[in-house]
């Protein structure tokens, strides 16, 4: 094919080939799904009480199950599932506040899990990178939420700025992971820092940067007013799509359909809502879910621990997470994208008045 040949129209229809594709094989997971990444959430407590967090994690909770139930746990999802096809992905609150955290990790390790972590970064001194290196964790995730002033005033605690760049530091300084990435979920207000943002990281030798607008979940719902405008949501997109295009790594993360022109733009490939489809999740108290960053409550959660195991749990239940979104909502079940979108984010969904609290249309598309 010529150069010439590749014209914007040229890449829409591919693009809408592409997602067609991608259509028919969300159908063909919705009957056979396949369990690639499972969350624990080894704790509730937090040494930092972010105004956005999905979890209105604190100090003041607790920690997730006993050693000894994660162990059963790992042991039965080794016998039941390929998990040379799986990520085990460490969160909470910080799971670094967990007495045990290297305990659990370890035997996850000398299991043969393959697994990766989300943290606030602050706890990471050199000696526990080290031991997260020797503990077998492959990927990093370290929240920096914006420059040192905002980022302190958001996690409500000052010095964490500092003391999460000198994690990453520490990681880096150790190497041997296969990612180092930094997430930031950026707002009304921090959006001028956008910039600033991108010449700091590059100065790091971090693998990536991944971006999000902050989500409609958790404690940020008592937050409106820093939700981002239209203005914000494209100005967003645009500098992701043009540093992608410079071959920068900066990413989006899976949340949201966005359109023809943004789609396989600021990500890899297309939208596709992971939950109960690749992604299950048991949550502190033993409940099990899908994304921990979707609502919590009887249309969501899928059984318990304590009373199934996952196996069964994933296996049997998962029923409402096989199925489109969109039937749940006559406007989506109507929309001319709905093909591709599905309804769009679990964890955006308003479950009690059944609408999608998030939709790009009408924003990017």
């Amino acid at each position: 094919m010529n150069m010439e040949e590749i014209t914007p129209e040229f890449i829409r229809r591919l693009k809408a080939e592409q997602m067609d594709q991608l259509s028919a094989y969300r159908q063909d997971l919705y009957k056979k799904p396949e369990l690639r990444q499972l969350f624990f959430e080894l704790t509730m407590r937090c040494n930092l009480e972010c105004f956005h967090c999905g979890s209105s994690c604190s100090s003041r909770l607790d920690d997730g199950l006993p050693l000894q139930k994660y162990k059963e746990i790992l042991d039965e999802v080794k016998e039941n599932f390929d998990i040379s096809k799986l990520l085990l992905c460490i969160t909470g609150g910080e799971p670094l506040l967990r007495p045990d955290f290297f305990e659990i990790m370890e035997y996850a390790h000398s299991l043969g899990y393959r697994w990766g972590m989300t943290s606030n970064g602050t706890l990471i001194t050199p000696e526990v990178a080290r031991r997260l290196r020797e503990a077998g964790m492959r990927t990093i995730s370290i929240s920096i939420d914006g420059l040192e002033k905002t980022h302190d005033a958001q996690r409500k605690r000052p010095g964490s700025w500092k003391a999460a760049m000198r994690g990453i530091q520490n990681l880096i300084d150790e190497g041997g992971f296969h990612a180092i990435q930094v997430t930031t979920v950026m707002n009304h207000q921090s959006m001028d820092e956008l910039d600033d943002l991108y010449e700091l990281f590059c100065e790091m030798d971090i693998d990536s940067w991944r971006v999000i607008g902050l989500e409609p979940i958790g404690r940020a719902l008592e937050a409106p007013e820093l939700m981002l405008t239209r203005k914000d949501q494209r100005r967003l997109f645009t500098f992701i799509k043009e540093k992608r295009e410079e071959e920068m790594p900066v990413t989006y993360g899976c949340s949201h359909f966005l359109g023809v022109d943004f789609e396989r733009e600021v990500r890899q490939w297309y939208f596709l809502c992971n939950a109960g489809l690749y992604v299950a999740s048991i949550m502190a108290n033993g409940d099990v879910g899908a994304c921990l960053d979707i609502e919590r409550s009887k249309k969501t959660v899928q059984g318990n621990i304590y009373e199934n195991s996952f196996t069964e749990i994933w296996q049997k239940r998962f029923a409402d997470f096989r199925r489109p979104l969109s039937l749940r909502n006559e406007e989506c079940r109507n929309c001319e994208y709905e093909k591709w979108c599905a309804g769009g984010s679990r964890h955006s969904w308003d479950y009690e008045n059944e609408k999608q609290r998030i939709c790009m249309k009408g924003t990017l598309f």
